[in-house]
């Protein structure tokens, strides 16, 4: 069956609606071994998968492999603790557009400062901080994806009438992506910046010698 556009439309429209966060109090405060954090990720993130059926949204393969580049610190006695599972979100909504390079450049400060601190601010104060903004965003974010529809509506009105639904599909679809790609753009800018200040004043002096 054919889906028109503004179906189409709506139907985004109603996902956007229904993505699901995972509050601090939703997490468990007991320490989890590996199988219950896949679990726990699985049932709480698998609607926000492309294929709810088949896609997995976390594996031990990627857990190791993610204490392996270390974006996650390792396991206290082969469990994870509620920051764990933080950081495990964070890395899970960031390698949609960022490469595990990029994500070890963002998070590295984050959990060498605050992860399993004792301070009043700590990595659970930074989530909150952060998807607290979720909700007003992704409002934002619908009229965004409406206005984006409306423009591609008045692409290609001398088209053929029979090819004028999929170039206008084509259109919203262009409109779309052109905002990843600055948006992807703009981070890459952002991590390269925090990637630079890393760099000691010596080391920086020869890196610009050898160059």
């Amino acid at each position: 069956m054919t889906i028109n556009t503004e179906d189409l439309l709506n139907s985004i429209l109603e996902s956007l609606s229904r993505i699901e966060y995972i509050h601090p109090e939703d997490i468990p405060d007991i320490d989890l071994y590996m199988d219950q954090v896949t679990t726990f990720m699985d049932g709480r993130l698998r609607t926000t998968t492309r294929n709810p059926d088949d896609d997995k949204v976390l594996t031990k393969t990627m857990i190791n492999n993610y204490a392996k580049n270390d974006l996650l610190p390792p396991p206290i006695r082969k469990k994870y603790s509620k920051e764990h599972v933080l950081v495990l979100i964070f890395i899970y909504y960031f390698k949609g557009v960022m490469s595990i390079n990029d994500i070890q450049i963002l998070l590295k400060p984050i959990t060498d400062k605050y992860f399993g601190g004792q301070k009043e601010f700590d990595l659970e104060a930074v989530y909150r901080e952060v998807f607290g903004m979720a909700k007003e965003e992704v409002e934002l974010l619908k009229e965004d994806v409406r206005r984006n529809y409306l423009k591609a509506q008045q692409t290609f009105q001398d088209a053929p009438q029979e090819d004028r639904d999929f170039l206008q599909k084509f259109s919203f679809i262009c409109l779309l992506s052109f905002d990843v790609y600055i948006k992807k753009l703009m981070i890459e800018k952002m991590v390269d910046d925090l990637a630079s200040q890393k760099i000691t004043p010596d080391k920086k002096e020869k890196r610009e010698k050898k160059e």
